[in-house]
């Protein structure tokens, strides 16, 4: 088998580590599109175009999947339904992607009471990460 090293990749070696999995996954399931992932951001708008908020998402491309990255809203408009509003926008968004299940990561002294307020749940939990607080594993099917 010979000596292996293990250096960090390029962007063309991180490109054809995706078509490996993507040709071996495509073998056992139908993609839904021709590319691994798709960004699908939005950002909430104030009156005079500040930015007040946003949401990053990742379409996947054969598991009919969105993961939602982040969801940030700024503290001066928080619990006036803006982060419902950007939720909604890009379940919609989900919808129209036949996506059937809409996936993130919060912590402790995030928005887990958000989320479930929201129809999230929760379907995993990591202790102490980090230290001395707790990371979940949300879902809403759809």
């Amino acid at each position: 088998m010979g000596l292996c090293t293990i250096k960090e990749s390029t962007k063309d070696e991180e490109d054809l580590v995706w078509k490996g999995i993507i040709k071996y996954n495509s073998a056992v399931i139908h993609l839904k599109q021709d590319v691994p992932s798709i960004p699908i951001n939005r950002v909430l708008k104030d009156t005079e175009d500040n930015v007040i908020g946003g949401i990053n998402c990742i379409l996947y491309y054969c598991w009919n999947t969105m993961y939602i990255d982040m969801l940030w809203v700024s503290e001066n408009y928080r619990k006036n339904g803006h982060g419902s509003k950007l939720l909604n926008e890009i379940e919609r968004i989900a919808r129209e992607q036949e996506c059937t299940l809409i996936h993130l990561e919060t912590m402790d002294f995030q928005a887990k009471d958000f989320y479930i307020k929201n129809g999230y749940e929760i379907f995993g939990e990591l202790d102490n990460v980090p230290a001395g607080h707790k990371r979940y594993y949300m879902r809403k099917i759809l």
